[in-house]
Formats: C-alpha cells, structure tokens, sequence
C-alpha cells in the first residue's frame, strides 16, 4: 500500500515508478503529473492525472488508448496482459467465456477496432468495482459501437481514467465505503418495480410503498427519527444535543418515470443517510437538527401533477389535486387514504419557516456538463424555469394529390415550421441554459393521402434566467402566429406550466464550494435544466444543491442513467464537510 504521504514526498522518478500499470504503458502521465504535488488527497491526486491525459496531443491520447489490450483479444489468450489487465478481465469473467460469448466479443473487437481505428476501452469493474457481467459488457460493446469517432474517443479517455481510479483505489488501500453503501441501497430499492424488466416507481403503489419502508428502516438504523407523512414523504430526523437548535433540511424524491434509473432523486436521499449513518456509528452530533426527506411524488406520472411531497413540505399543497384520477379511475384521495394516511392530516405537514435553517440537495446531474469536463461534482446555480405549452393547430383536411401546394392550409407544415423555428430561437442565444424542445407531436386522424387538417404538439422551454425564458417564449408565440397566418391555419394556445427559476443562495454555495476545495476539486458552477424538489424548497427558505457526475454520456430518465461509488463518496465526504462546518445565515 502506498500513502498519500509517500506520493507526496517522494522523489520524482520513485513517484513515477509508484504508479506504473496505473495507466497502459505511458509513464508519461505521472511524470508531468508529478510537478503539481503536493496534492491535497487522493482525489486530487486523480483528477491532475486525468487532466494530464485531458491536455495531452491527439497523437499521445490515441496512444495511450491503443496501448490498452483488446477485452478477451489475442493479448489475453496469449497471456500477454499486464497484471492490473490481467485480474480486471478476470474479475469480469472474460477469461470464462462460452464459446458463443468469445465469439460474439472477437467479432465486436473487430468490428469496432475497423471503424474506430483503436480498442475498445471499458472499466469492465463497473461503477461500483465489483465488476461488470459478460452480458453488460457485449451490451455496452455493441452500444458504443454505434457512437460517433469523436465521440467514441473522448469515451475511451473517459473510461481509462475510471480504470486509472480504481487501479489508484488498490495501490493505496483506499475503499469509498460511502459511496458503495449508497450503491448498494440504490440497488436494493432498484429490484423494486411496477414493471418487470424496468424500474418504475410511481405514486403511492405498492412498489412506491414498498420502497418508502425500506428507507425508513435504513434511516431508522442510521439513528434517525422517522415516520412516513400524510403525502408519503419519508422524514428522518438527526437530532441535536441542543433542544432549542434549528432544522437544516436535505432530500430528494424516491418515485421515478416510468423505465427509468437507479440514481436520479434517489442519490440524494440515500447519501444524507449514509452520512448520517457514518456519524452516528462514531457518536458524532450536529448543533442543529438535520432533517432528510423523501419526498413522495416529483415526477408526476401517475397523477399528473409534480412536487407533491416538496409542495406538502411548504405548506403550498393545493387540495383541489386529491380529485384527480390515475389512469385506472383511482382518485389521489383514494390513493393516498388505501394507503393509510389521512388527507386531512396534509395540511400539518407544512414546515414553519422560522425553524428552517436551509436546503441542499444532492442530486445526479442528468446531463453531460460535468463528465466532458472531467469533474466528479459541480455547484449549482440555479434551477431553470420552464414555461410548457400544448398548441392545437387547425388547418383544412384534403386530398393530398389534387389540392395545388398554394392552396394548401397544411397543419402539419406549420407545425414542422414551428418545430425548427424553437430550435433555431433557443439555438442562437447566447445563454446556454436556454433550451427549447417539442416532446410530443400528434397528427389526429392523419392518413398518408391526406393533408393533415389538424395537429397538436406541445413547447418546453426552459432557462436558468426568467427574463431569458420569457423573451424565448414571447419570440416563439409572435413566431407561431406569424406562421399560422402565413399558412392560414388557426392557433389555439394553451399554456399548462409556468414555473419561475430558482436562484441558489450565495452563502450556501460558497459553503459548498469550500466544502469542494477542501475535497482537492477546484468549485465548478453549472445551471440545473431539469426541475427538482428544491424548487419548491425555495420558496421557504434558502436552497443550493450539489450535482454528481452522469454517465453514460449524461443520459437520465433511462435505465443506462449511471454514476460511480467513487462519485458518490466524493459527494458524500464533500455533504459531511459542509455539516460539520455550516454557518448559518446571519
């Protein structure tokens, strides 16, 4: 085992011979790298590696990938791999393949090796290092397959430097106990669903209920009070010694989309849980109360209405919603009284303001931000608002070989019309975070012979600035108009959310971003695109939230959502530094 002391202090080329085999054949890395010690901690350590890799030439990157053996290749049988390669495709199982399996590997090496020009690079340990199956290593293969070169390379880089991490997590001794406690649970709660084959978690099922137990039994091991509230939001409660002190919150929502992933919402409850869990096992108390919700309902699949829990939490749950209905005919009211909890309870569960300290939220990021630039978490700046719109588009129904193109009122034009005008308009700004995006598009009663007289699409757009977002929205409208004049078709517009953007609290992010120094992570601010909980948090008291790194090139609300334990325990040890060091606003 080699310390972090030892790393430090050593002589250049005994630091260069420590971390031989950490990258194929390329000693070239912890060279450069070795200049920039002292590092703060073994995070530090890995992320001026990766940045080493990340500056090098094209020629040095494509060299260090091709200098990484084929999975189950020649080099394998030949018994020709270095150690570190040699247990990792062990590990795997790749030295036990079936024929067929071998077979299937040996084709996809070549097929990709043809297109690609280098090998395919996996971290066939996984995100949790306790190694991936044969059968999701020829998925991943043949996925990744149909990527584009520049994009396959920058995954290849991505993928040395997972392997460059975990090989560095061995040669130190080094486990991320948090983060693999955090992995595992989300496992556990994982195999829960509606759907065989698919995580689907929504509102007040069994499987939601089922899963609203289990984290209250681990909160309740991790020395937590706990109950489960009138909505279904799961609420542990880390007590302080002090029976005057304030509450600061943390949470996230447990329900998810239906086929979705491990880790979104959920992160963020598990990992509060294990830090608490982490503290109590060392009798470690707080001077405030720290209070971890799982909120119920966020997504808004089943009832079609989002941040139940959150909304219950202000105080801001509107009754009018317990009528709604569920595909099945099955009111809110109904679900949540077969349930067990008493609608007229909701009410009480609205927290007072004045014993609030705070909010900050863990949460994945869902996007790609953080992982194209090589970094483990990123502070949040603000939620972005959405503005969300159905359009019904009514032009004139005829046959589509005699009516002359002059004399058409085609309603599927304009839409088409509409459709690039959204990407061209939130395109062009000059602020990132905006972003426009026409999810569903319908043609009722279309026929391949007969000019669409009707259309329906809806609009989403989103910004992390509300003056950006509204100025998006008031091109797009006079745009739509514009074109349903031209075309002579009628507009009908409705607008069905409208939800202004969430500004974090400086003070919170600053303890945030000091919390991330003291990590060896130099603070990166993003905006968040997607909506969270502590949206409606913030309209009770201060929010920030803390974004883990995606993968999978950022894909969520998808089973291939993914992160790794180290992420997570970088999270997990940044959450416990800002606890133990949080100041209160003044």
């Amino acid at each position: 085992m080699t310390t972090l002391e030892q790393f430090n202090n050593a002589e250049a080329s005994a630091f260069i011979a420590a971390l031989h085999g950490i990258y194929e054949h390329s000693p070239w890395i912890p060279e450069r790298a070795a200049a920039q010690r002292p590092f703060r901690n073994l995070t530090a350590l890995k992320l001026a590696l990766q940045k080493v890799v990340a500056d090098a030439s094209r020629a040095e990157q494509l060299g260090l990938i091709r200098a990484h053996p084929e999975l189950a290749g020649k080099a394998a049988i030949a018994g020709e791999l270095t150690a570190e390669s040699t247990g990792e495709q062990a590990k795997a199982g790749l030295n036990l393949c079936s024929p067929e399996e071998f077979a299937a590997l040996q084709k996809l090496n070549a097929d990709y090796n043809a297109k690609f020009g280098f090998p395919f690079i996996l971290a066939v340990k996984g995100p949790t290092g306790a190694g991936l199956t044969r059968q999701q290593i020829i998925a991943t293969f043949t996925r990744r397959l149909r990527n584009q070169p520049e994009d396959e390379l920058r995954e290849a880089l991505r993928q040395i430097g997972r392997i460059a991490e975990m090989r560095i997590n061995d040669l130190a001794g080094y486990k991320p106990a948090l983060g693999a406690t955090v992995m595992q649970w989300a496992e556990e709660i994982g195999a829960l669903s509606e759907d065989e084959g698919a995580l689907t978690c929504t509102y007040l099922t069994d499987t939601h209920r089922r899963t609203a137990d289990q984290i209250a039994q681990w909160m309740r091991e991790a020395g937590m009070h706990v109950h489960i509230d009138a909505v279904g939001n799961v609420v542990g409660r880390y007590l302080s010694t002090d029976p005057k002190a304030r509450t600061l919150l943390t949470g996230s929502h447990y329900d998810t989309v239906r086929n979705g992933g491990k880790y979104d919402g959920r992160e963020g409850i598990l990992l509060a849980i294990a830090a608490i869990k982490h503290m109590n096992e060392r009798g470690e108390t707080l001077p405030f109360h720290f209070e971890v919700i799982g909120f119920s309902e966020e997504e808004g699949v089943r009832f079609k209405s989002t941040f139940l829990g959150s909304n219950a939490v202000i105080g801001q749950f509107d009754l009018n919603l317990l009528d709604l209905q569920d595909r099945d005919g099955i009111t809110m009211r109904d679900a949540i009284t077969q349930a067990g909890h008493d609608v007229a309870a909701i009410p009480q569960i609205a927290r007072d303001p004045s014993d609030i300290l705070g909010y900050v939220e863990v949460h994945i990021e869902q996007g790609p931000v953080l992982l194209n630039r090589d970094l483990p978490v990123g502070i949040v700046t603000s939620i972005a608002g959405s503005s969300r719109y159905l359009v019904d588009l009514k032009g004139v129904a005829s046959h589509a070989g005699t009516t002359p193109m002059n004399m058409r009122r085609d309603a599927g034009a304009a839409a088409a019309e509409i459709i690039l005008y959204v990407e061209q308009r939130c395109s062009q700004d000059q602020h990132a975070s905006l972003v426009g995006t026409v999810g569903q598009l319908q043609v009722p009663r279309g026929s391949t012979n007969v000019i669409p007289g009707a259309c329906q699409l809806s609009l989403d757009i989103r910004a992390a600035r509300d003056d950006v977002r509204q100025a998006a929205v008031a091109d797009i409208l006079a745009k739509i108009g514009e074109i349903c004049d031209r075309r002579s078709v009628d507009a009908k517009i409705e607008e069905t959310v409208s939800a202004p953007a969430a500004p974090c609290a400086p003070w919170l992010m600053q303890q945030l971003a000091a919390a991330t120094e003291r990590a060896g992570i130099t603070p990166f601010e993003l905006a968040s695109g997607a909506g969270h909980d502590a949206m409606a948090i913030a309209r009770m008291t201060d929010v920030c939230m803390l974004f883990t790194r995606c993968g999978n090139g950022g894909i969520s609300h998808n089973p291939l959502e993914t992160m790794t334990a180290d992420d997570a325990e970088v999270s997990g040890q940044i959450l416990l530094d800002f606890l133990r060091s949080f100041k209160a606003k003044a």
